[in-house]
């Protein structure tokens, strides 16, 4: 439940980064070795052995035959992805790589980016609302592997779509509230709301992970059959164990007549005494206009 909110007003700027490397060095010591002089007795005389039915005969193998044959090469286990368009502007994405069980993954889209892992068959299926026309996933593999996976989205101008990320356990929620509905009312939608409203918030990334990269995207028809009106967007942080007294950071992505704006912000989350309350950011996403049909 929702309780104890307090405003908070966040400045907020524009940036971006984004970096990775590997490397390796062997050694070598030297070997030491004795050598020892050994003299034998010489004797003047040599014994004759007699040489007696010699036979000639070619030389043969007695090594078993499977030994001799060559072992085909291993073959390097490769990343597999595929993107398929759904309705709705989102992306059915599959990766696929059997010998990588329980490999952690990066999802990366259009600024986009989320953590994941690979199940026991080394498969990963997941949902994603595209955040462009021409969608591209790029997914980077602990291992150094990756791959690339793109897919035309038809309707992608038929949804408005907002986007939230951040790293760690930073408590950060997106929050809509449609067409004037209050906390906890119809309309009010968040990842974890039991009421369904006009629009979805779609949570990406295992939060189960060390310093996991995760996702919330509201999306909702620009025209809806039934509704109009504007809807109300906050993003609100809990106070928690895990990042009371803590700086926190997150991004936010907006899409604005065609363009994507990206805007970095900063909180500092009350000491833990404050454990369960929750910070509402204010005026840090424009509220959206939505026109009926």
């Amino acid at each position: 439940m929702l309780t104890n909110r307090t405003g908070v007003m966040a400045a907020a700027t524009l940036c971006a980064a984004l970096g990775i490397g590997y490397f390796m060095q062997p050694s070598a010591a030297p070997e030491t070795r004795q050598v020892v002089e050994r003299t034998e007795p010489v004797t003047d005389a040599v014994d004759e052995l007699p040489l007696e039915k010699i036979t000639l005969t070619s030389a043969q193998s007695h090594v078993p035959q499977e030994t001799l044959s060559q072992q085909s090469p291993v073959q390097p286990c490769e990343l597999h992805a595929q993107a398929t368009a759904q309705p709705g502007a989102v992306v059915a994405l599959n990766v696929v790589a059997p010998c990588m069980s329980g490999a952690r993954l990066t999802v990366h889209h259009n600024g986009l980016m989320f953590s994941e892992i690979l199940n026991a068959e080394g498969h990963l299926n997941v949902q994603v609302p595209a955040l462009s026309e021409s969608a591209v996933f790029l997914i980077d593999a602990d291992q150094g592997k990756g791959a690339v996976a793109t897919v035309q989205i038809p309707d992608f101008e038929s949804v408005e779509r907002v986007v939230l990320q951040w790293q760690g356990n930073t408590g950060f929620e997106l929050h809509a509230r449609e067409f004037g509905a209050h906390y906890g009312d119809q309309g009010h939608v968040w990842h974890g709301a039991e009421t369904v409203g006009a629009g979805t918030v779609h949570r990406l990334g295992d939060a189960s992970l060390l310093a996991a990269r995760q996702v919330e995207i509201y999306s909702i028809a620009k025209h809806p059959d039934s509704m109009s009106g504007q809807i109300a967007l906050t993003i609100e942080a809990e106070v928690t164990s895990q990042n009371c007294g803590r700086d926190v950071s997150a991004q936010t992505m907006e899409f604005q007549q065609g363009q994507l704006r990206t805007r970095e912000l900063q909180l500092n989350i009350p000491n833990c005494d404050a454990t369960g309350d929750f910070l509402v950011l204010n005026n840090l996403i424009e509220n959206l206009k939505i026109a009926q049909n």
